[in-house]
């Protein structure tokens, strides 16, 4: 890329969020390395240094404060935003709805939701802003965005929302030439998904080992979304294992 292009990727110390950072580096993205733990995001950094440039700025997605100090250390650094992926997400413990917690509900619902959404208010205001005017905001969604597993309420439900979200952003910056899209995944093989090997419940109430695809097809994936130019949008690309239980699971 001939002019800087600045990306935040977030959950990029381990997993898809990792993976889709290196992508973009390699594809001449500098990068915003977010995420809870300073070691992992280090070690991010360090495999992508003969890439390009890249900050670790170690972040909470629970903590309003502390989203404001990354995008303020982002402008600081890099003065401009063009892509964000709001990837960092969690789940609640797989047992039965009735038996989750308030406490468990609410801490899924502030990192996959809250999260992004006070995420995404910033990136509004950065890129309505600048000079040329606009960017792109990438939500990871999920096949649970269509279909849910079992024992799996609270991710469920903000993967649902994180749709709603995406269709809003999508629509409230079109003024302002901000694109959004959802990246929806089925079983990439990272350290989230590796309980898939021994089996995981299905609907039909037995525990099957699923397949997983290598977690690259979804940095590709990341790195086709980025590097559109604004005036085209995916709107929603799913990604998944050709041989998982998805399509007629049940």
């Amino acid at each position: 890329m001939s002019a800087l292009k600045v990306a935040i990727v977030t959950g990029a110390g381990s997993g898809i969020g990792r993976a889709c950072a290196l992508a973009l580096m390699k594809a001449g993205f500098s990068l915003v390395l977010a995420g809870r733990r300073k070691d992992a995001l280090e070690d991010t950094a360090k495999q992508g240094k003969e890439f390009g440039k890249s900050i670790v700025v170690p972040s909470d997605m629970t903590n309003p404060d502390s989203i404001a100090a990354m995008f303020a250390k982002t402008m600081e650094t890099f003065g401009r935003l063009d892509v964000i992926f709001n990837n960092a997400g969690m789940g609640a413990p797989t047992i039965p709805l009735e038996d989750i917690s308030l406490a468990q509900w609410q801490a899924v619902v502030d990192t996959n939701l809250t999260g992004p959404f006070l995420c995404t208010q910033h990136a509004f205001r950065i890129m309505k802003d600048q000079t040329p005017q606009g960017g792109r905001i990438i939500n990871n969604g999920s096949l649970s965005a269509y279909a849910p597993r079992p024992f799996s309420s609270p991710y469920t439900a903000t993967k649902h929302a994180i749709t709603g979200l995406t269709r809003a952003t999508s629509l409230d910056g079109r003024a302002y030439n901000i694109a959004c899209g959802q990246i929806d995944v089925g079983n990439a093989a990272t350290e989230m998904t590796e309980r898939m090997t021994g089996g995981v419940p299905q609907p039909r109430g037995d525990k099957m080992v699923e397949p997983r695809m290598d977690v690259q097809n979804v940095a590709d994936a990341i790195v086709f979304m980025a590097t559109r130019p604004l005036d085209a949008n995916a709107l929603f690309l799913n990604i998944m294992a050709t041989q998982m239980p998805f399509v007629g699971r049940g």
